[in-house]
This record gives C-alpha cells, structure tokens and sequence, in this order.
C-alpha cells in the first residue's frame, strides 16, 4: 500500500501547532486591512476637506488623514489579536497572518498598540484634541464594546457601525474645531450606509460565521428575512439622510440628484435582497453598496 506523506506543519494552514512561519512586512501591512483603511483614508479627508472653513493647509490635513488611519490600522491588528482563533476557523479569514502564524500574537499586540498611540498622538498636536478624542472612542468602541460583543449577539454590528462612521466626522472636527450639524450629517450616511453593507456580507458568508461560532442574523435566523430587512429599512432611511448636505450647506443641487438617484439604486438593490436573499442578490448589493459611497462623497465634493 502507498503510503502519502502529510504535508509540513508550515503549509497545513489551520492545523499548525505551535509552529511559527518567518513573517515580513507584507504580513504587517495586511494585519491592517489596507483596502478597509483606505475607506478610512477618503472618509476622513473629505470629511476634512467638507469641514474646513478657510484654504485648506495640505500638511495639516496631512497630518489629520494619518493619524486617524493610524488609529484605524491599529485597531484592525488589535482586533485580529483578539479574533485569531474565530479566524482560523473560518476559510476567508484562516490566511491571515495571526491564524497562518507568521506573526505572533505578541507582536501583533505591540504593533498595533504603537500604531494606535502614534494617530492619536499625531491627532492630538496635529489637529485638535476633539479630533484625538474621537479617534480614542473609535478605537474604545471597537475594541472594548463591538469586538467581544460579536460572540454573543446580532446587535454588534450596529455598534460597529459607529466607530466605522466615525472618520469622516474625526476629519470634520480637525477642520472645523467642533462638531457641527455638517459632522453629523457625514457621519449618519457612513452608520446608515454600513448595515446594508454588512448585511449583504453577512448572508454570503454566513456559514463562515456559523462555523466560527458568530451569531449574525444569518446564522441565528437562517431564513434570511430579518437579514433582508435590516439591510432593506437602513437603506431606505440612509436616501432622505444623504440628500442633508444639500440643506445644511455642504452641497449643492447637482448632488441632490445624483444622491437621490444613487439611493433609489441602492434601495432597489435591498429590495431584491431581502425578497429574494439569493447569493446573486446578496453580491450586487455587496458591490453596489461599495460602488455607491465613493460615488456619493465625489458628487459631495465636487459640488460643495
């Protein structure tokens, strides 16, 4: 009888015990979640550029994009600290470096403690202290509240909406010195626009979930009709929420009627989702939803 070697410990990914592969910077910049904090990077410099009330000073702005990418980065690495078992135990996430072992919980902890000190220290002498103040409660909310409440109920992704929502208005307050009815107007579009989001996510990948032991609303409910639901309502409350900029002042009527066209899209899309709860359904509103905020904070800016 053949006999077939097993394959080495550093390939068996998932089954690794107590084997550490050699670890680069590639695998520290992915602890980051570049893509997620790219979002971030846009979010928080328009809501800058939307904030400001004089020429804007580039470096100060800067300044301010950094440091709360900073706090975001470090966030990320926190969490995955904290998830690397759920991880392992999931196929889109079992690669990460934490799970893969190519970094080590130690080291993941320390870098991502020196990145979320390092923005909010930057934020603090580089903006204001409003601005540090709220990258501190980003990362409090993250990390204390949503991260653990992820095991035990479907609630947390509204909470992990707000310190998702919460870059735009950072960037806001390190314009603007306050936070005004413009800040909240960004801020409320990110928290709305995030639930559909999550909710497409959270039905394409739901036996992930449930093989990591998350109680989103897919896995508890497997029927998907409050999955459709939430994501169905938060869309049609984020339409009349994102046509504010243009009563508060921050845009004009020319994004007026590309927001309430983009809406309208967005809320066919949630539509078809939650009557249908296909995978189809679930993925174009997975892409429409990250089609439609670029789209969105253009229009804003370009016609503020």
């Amino acid at each position: 009888m053949e006999v077939v070697p097993a394959p080495p410990l550093d390939v068996a990914r998932g089954e690794l015990t107590g084997v550490r592969q050699q670890s680069n910077l590639s695998d520290y910049i992915a602890l980051t979640k570049p893509r997620l904090n790219f979002l971030v990077v846009v979010t928080s410099a328009a809501g800058y550029y939307l904030g400001s009330v004089a020429s804007i000073n580039l470096w100060e702005m800067a300044e301010a994009v950094v440091g709360t990418a900073l706090v975001a980065g470090g966030a990320a690495v926190l969490n995955q600290v904290y998830e690397r078992d759920t991880d392992a135990m999931m196929r889109r996430t079992l690669a990460r470096p934490l799970p893969d072992h190519r970094v080590t919980a130690g080291d993941a902890t320390i870098f991502g403690l020196t990145l979320s000190i390092a923005g909010i220290a930057l934020l603090a002498f580089g903006a204001n202290t409003l601005a540090a103040l709220l990258a501190l409660a980003t990362l409090v909310v993250y990390l204390v509240i949503y991260t653990p409440m992820k095991r035990r109920s479907p609630a947390a992704t509204l909470v992990g909406a707000v310190p998702g929502a919460l870059p735009p208005l950072i960037g806001w307050a390190a314009a603007h010195g306050a936070v005004t009815i413009g800040g909240w107007t960004l801020f409320a579009i990110v928290f709305l626009w995030q639930i559909p989001h999550f909710m497409a996510i959270a039905w394409m990948y739901r036996d992930d979930y449930r093989s990591a032991g998350f109680p989103m609303l897919p896995v508890i409910e497997p029927d998907g009709r409050r999955t459709g639901s939430h994501a169905l309502w938060f869309a049609v409350a984020l339409l009349p929420v994102s046509l504010a900029p243009t009563f508060v002042g921050l845009s004009g009527w020319l994004y007026f009627a590309i927001a309430l066209t983009l809406g309208a899209a967005l809320v066919l899309l949630s539509i078809s989702f939650a009557a249908t709860r296909s995978e189809t359904s679930a993925r174009r509103l997975f892409f429409g939803s990250i089609t439609y905020l670029p789209l969105i904070w253009a229009a804003m800016i370009l016609n503020h």
